[in-house]
């Protein structure tokens, strides 16, 4: 009688000796990183990664839990969510007790323009008094960070909305002056709608580079330490270059 108890014990003690940790990451909009709710297990750069980090190894089982710009701060430190992907340290979690990882990945904001006759780089040397398209929730270096619609448009002139694609064609349809968007943003649209890369001019000029870093909480089930040498293993095997190079993503060599 002892030996299917036995046996039925071993299985149990197997199955969860073996099963994974569960780190909740943020799934927030951030196309090409991330796209809506609806989406945001299945479409972007974010769930490619998710897809990486779980094939490698089996300790952790990494999974998007959905969340917005705003909420992801609560989330994050009440524990909802373990880990927040592709941020910066300076927007907004300075008051929040976490972790940061730098993943090695750089993107970087550029500003987008309409083409027009005589209009060549130094158009985009002076944004004062130029109609700016910007997006609800995000962190633009040149308006010091500050996310407040309300500032951004009486400071700044701009119009705060929801969509990015929108906020380009503000500036097709002269609604907008200059556009503000990540290079890996940029590059994904002209995919979808090359008909618009002759009459849009791109800035070389930047608004911010964005060395992407992992934002933990603290006791989250994955250390910071533990979660560097997972992304460093994904580098040393070539997944990131293949996940990210694609959407002009610098992956930055770590030095150990």
């Amino acid at each position: 009688m002892f030996k299917p108890l036995i046996a039925a014990l071993l299985i149990i003690f197997s199955s969860t000796s073996l099963a994974r940790q569960v780190v909740n990451v943020s799934g927030v909009y951030f196309p090409p990183y991330a796209f809506g709710a609806s989406e945001v297990t299945s479409r972007g750069l974010l769930p490619e990664l998710i897809a990486a980090l779980n094939n490698q190894q089996a300790e952790f089982e990494f999974i998007i839990v959905p969340t917005s710009l705003q909420r992801r701060y609560a989330d994050l430190n009440n524990g909802r969510v373990d880990i927040s992907l592709f941020e910066n340290p300076r927007w907004g979690w300075q008051d929040i007790p976490n972790q940061s990882v730098d993943m090695g990945l750089e993107d970087a904001e550029v500003f987008v323009a309409r083409t027009a006759q005589g209009r060549q780089q130094a158009y985009f040397d002076k944004i004062l008094g130029k109609r700016l398209a910007l997006f609800n929730g995000y962190h633009y270096a040149f308006a010091g960070f500050n996310t407040d619609p309300g500032y951004l448009a009486k400071a700044h002139n701009a119009i705060v909305s929801r969509s990015l694609d929108g906020n380009i064609m503000m500036v097709v349809h002269r609604r907008a002056d200059i556009a503000l968007v990540t290079r890996s943003y940029l590059k994904a649209f002209f995919e979808s709608y090359p008909k618009y890369a002759k009459g849009l001019l791109i800035s070389e000029r930047v608004d911010q580079v964005y060395a992407h870093h992992a934002i933990l909480r603290n006791n989250a089930p994955i250390s910071a330490q533990r979660f560097s040498q997972l992304l460093e293993d994904l580098r040393q095997s070539g997944q990131l270059d293949a996940i990210f190079a694609p959407y002009d993503i610098k992956v930055v060599r770590q030095d150990n």
